[in-house]
């Protein structure tokens, strides 16, 4: 069987967060393939676990990648300050005789945005609206390689490494099957120090905002990446309870036209038409979202990335562009319209060199240095009785059961796949059980 029918069987999409199928990733032949491992937002730290202590079996994935891909030049980009990991993939790199280069950058964010990767390592500016192969590059997370070292051996995706930190008693490295609780994640780490919280879903930066009340419902996916607990006290948690109604009010009556979210975005500054805080000014000018959407400048939302930075740093007046852009986008798409990209040459802002901004800071900023202090070296597995399997955990179509409730499933047993002819991947039993209920989910128990 070819790697990329074993990467298909597997279920496997990108860990980076993004959820992209990766077997359609690999049916492509490039000059780069890049390895992403920078981790770039604060308070995670599960890609470094994986470097730390699967360096062996990420340098394997590599390698067979490598060879399905045709690419020339293999690069990890990571943090120079990732000592320990570094020194982990140089030894598996040197064991395996394989044929990568290691690159380091500096600590800052968006640091492992896609396209900052590829920019950073090969000096190529993805287009607007374009992808990575777009400019002969593939861009993969290093846990996607690692869980691509398990395809190879015919393990399925069915577990998922993931950062519980914040408030909570024991901030730590959790290894847990799809489908468990955020909650029994959370008692993993001794449970919260407040009553009431909030968790952030990802990291601080990019991560999905739930209440109490919506982590009841919620369980680790293949994308799941981080489980932030915050107190109610806390500023993402004010900042997150702002409606978007007020955030246009706030949009009309506060938006000093300082233009800081367009000279810092990362987007922008690789040359990208993307103007911030041009929405913001339309938004200011009309009195709802959908009569704007006409505008070219607000069709370039659609180029955001959501980094954050915009409405987490750099905004003086503390509003969100962010989050008004990932709103535009939302109804350009349900309205049809898209952003009709230019075919130019893009370069970098001059000023670019000097825009990068330090992830310390983005902690100040965001008043979690009572979190980013916390040292993370614990890690343990659960295994817990019942999981409940998202049928949408990737870019795509969801994956449609193929089990009926009542069936007897054991761990690895696909449940649930793509249609033929759609975007989608697999969905694999995490534990073995009885399957007890199909919605959007399969809930599985013992």
């Amino acid at each position: 069987m070819k790697l990329v029918d074993k990467v298909y069987c597997a279920g496997i999409v990108g860990c980076g967060g993004a959820g992209f199928p990766t077997h359609v990733k690999m049916n492509a032949k490039v000059e780069y393939f890049l390895i992403n491992a920078v981790e770039c937002e604060p308070l995670l730290y599960s890609d470094r676990w994986i470097m730390k202590n699967k360096a062996h079996e990420v340098v394997v994935a590599i390698s067979a990648v490598m060879k399905e891909l045709e690419a020339q030049t293999c690069i990890i980009a990571l943090k120079n300050e990732y000592k320990s990991e570094i020194e982990s993939l140089k030894d598996a790199i040197k064991k395996n005789n394989a044929n990568i280069r290691i690159h380091g950058m500096k600590s800052f964010y968006p640091a492992g945005d896609e396209q900052v990767v590829v920019y950073e390592t090969t000096g190529r500016i993805v287009p607007e609206g374009g992808i990575p192969l777009n400019v002969g590059c593939v861009v993969s997370n290093v846990t996607t390689l690692k869980h691509i070292f398990d395809a190879i051996n015919g393990i399925p995706f069915t577990n998922r490494v993931l950062t519980v930190t914040g408030n909570v008693k024991n901030p730590t490295i959790v290894d847990v099957p799809i489908g468990t609780s955020f909650e029994e994640c959370i008692e993993i780490a001794g449970g919260s120090l407040t009553r009431n919280y909030s968790v952030i879903d990802g990291g601080p930066m990019m991560g999905k905002y739930l209440e109490e009340s919506d982590v009841r419902n919620s369980h680790v996916k293949k994308t799941t990446s981080g489980i932030i607990v915050l107190s109610e006290d806390d500023h993402l948690t004010i900042k997150n309870r702002v409606s978007i109604e007020t955030m246009r009010k706030l949009a009309s009556s506060a938006c000093i036209q300082c233009n800081f979210c367009s000279q810092l975005c990362p987007r922008n500054l690789l040359g990208h038409g993307i103007q911030p805080h041009r929405i913001m000014r339309k938004l200011a000018m009309n009195t709802s979202f959908e009569s704007i959407l006409q505008y070219d400048d607000v069709k370039a939302a659609m180029l955001c990335s959501e980094c954050g930075v915009c409405e987490n740093f750099a905004c003086p007046m503390g509003l969100q562009p962010r989050t008004i852009n990932s709103e535009v986008k939302k109804l350009l798409a349900e309205n049809g319209i898209r952003y009709g990209s230019e075919v130019k040459e893009l370069k970098e802002d001059y000023f670019r060199r000097y825009r990068k901004i330090p992830t310390k800071r983005i902690i100040s900023r965001l008043g979690l240095n009572k979190y980013y202090l916390a040292k993370i070296e614990a890690s343990t597995s659960y295994k817990p009785n019942s999981v409940s399997i998202p049928l949408s955990q990737h870019i795509g179509a969801p994956s449609k059961p193929v089990v009926e409730i009542g069936d007897s499933v054991t761990e690895g047993q696909v449940i649930a796949s793509c249609e033929e002819g759609k975007l989608g991947a697999r969905v694999h039993a995490s534990i073995s059980g009885m399957v007890r209920e199909i919605t959007d989910k399969i809930v599985i128990s013992k």
